[in-house]
This record gives C-alpha cells, sequence and structure tokens, in this order.
C-alpha cells in the first residue's frame, strides 16, 4: 500500500510558507540521504513536499553540495 505523505497542518507545519533560515538547509541537505522525508519534514515544521520541492531546487542551483558539505563540518 502506497504512503501518503504528510499534507499541510498548522499544528505541525508551522513554518509553512516562511523564509528557510541556512542552519534549516543546511540540515535538510545534510540529512536529505539518511532520515526519512516525513521525520526531516516534521523536525523542520514544513510539509513533505515543501521538503522535496527545496532540495530539488537547491540542487538544480548547485547549492545543494555546499549545505551538505557544511552539515558534514558541523558548520
Amino acid at each position: 500500500m502506497k504512503r501518503k505523505r504528510l499534507t499541510y497542518n498548522s499544528k505541525l507545519h508551522s513554518n509553512h510558507r516562511k523564509e528557510w533560515t541556512t542552519k534549516e538547509l543546511v540540515y535538510l541537505c545534510g540529512v536529505y540521504n539518511l532520515d526519512k522525508k516525513r521525520d526531516i519534514s516534521i523536525a523542520l515544521e514544513r510539509t513533505e513536499n515543501a521538503i522535496f520541492q527545496k532540495a530539488n531546487d537547491l540542487k538544480k542551483q548547485g547549492c545543494f553540495n555546499k549545505y551538505k558539505e557544511m552539515y558534514e563540518h558541523g558548520n
């Protein structure tokens, strides 16, 4: 059975439609291939769709690996 993504819930997604902070981007890129997207969504208080979209945007812009390296080096 296919699992549904978490959709917007004001209690879970308090950062919905807010600007992304550098700290959030570093975390997103650092754990993107390690954690479940649902867990990242809850940690960042954003929808799963926002997680997928931001990661794809960063990859297209060539910034994803920069933030990932920042996570790996503890910055």
